[in-house]
């Protein structure tokens, strides 16, 4: 979990950047990506946009603000995780930081922006990336293992998934517990539905 910024002038930091992302983002919804300019978002969040680059790096992040935090769960979920196996740690993080995203009121509108926004979700893609890479490194690492293990690289990507995978879905937490079962205990054929059942696989 994110540490709360426990100074006066971490607490002012932070609470600056997330009055512009939250402006960002309420002008996005309401206008679309490319009908909002830097100048507004600074000026919505009463800041200069000398400032908005002092806490992002582009128009793109403000959209993902909080995604550098959740890259560090990740890892801090494989590296902090005690005595417990990675699967059963990702699962834990999974329930506890993406449930609440999932069940967001606004999640859906956001999904919406990113999906329409070619530049998103190019954005997205390329994060999307940086996060398997990083997670599966550090899988490996403590695995001991290569870094670029093929095992880890494919838990990596599968577990990154799981956001796409569960988005939708009426009720998110069986489905996140439903994945994780598989990645421990392995793939179980549905239940027959009608008189259709996959018997072949």
């Amino acid at each position: 979990m994110t540490q709360t910024p426990v100074g006066r002038r971490e607490r002012k930091k932070a609470a600056t950047r997330q009055a512009i992302a939250d402006a960002a983002l309420r002008l996005f919804l309401e206008r679309g990506y490319d009908g909002v300019s830097l100048r507004e978002i600074a000026d919505a969040a009463d800041v200069s946009t000398t400032t908005l680059f002092k806490h992002f790096s582009g128009k793109e992040a403000l959209v993902f603000d909080q995604e550098r935090d959740n890259e560090a769960q990740l890892i801090a979920a494989v590296r902090g995780r005690g005595g417990q196996g990675i699967v059963g740690a990702l699962r834990e993080h999974f329930l506890g930081a993406h449930l609440p995203f999932a069940q967001h009121p606004q999640a859906a509108e956001f999904v919406a922006l990113v999906d329409a926004t070619p530049a998103l979700r190019s954005y997205a893609e390329r994060m999307w990336t940086r996060h398997a890479d990083s997670l599966s490194a550090a899988m490996a690492e403590e695995c001991g293992a290569d870094h670029d293990d093929v095992t880890c690289v494919a838990l990596a990507r599968f577990v990154l998934e799981i956001p796409a995978l569960v988005r939708g879905r009426p009720d998110p937490r069986a489905a996140i517990e439903a994945i994780f079962d598989i990645l421990t205990r392995g793939w179980v054929p549905p239940l027959p539905v009608g008189d259709t059942y996959c018997r072949s696989l």
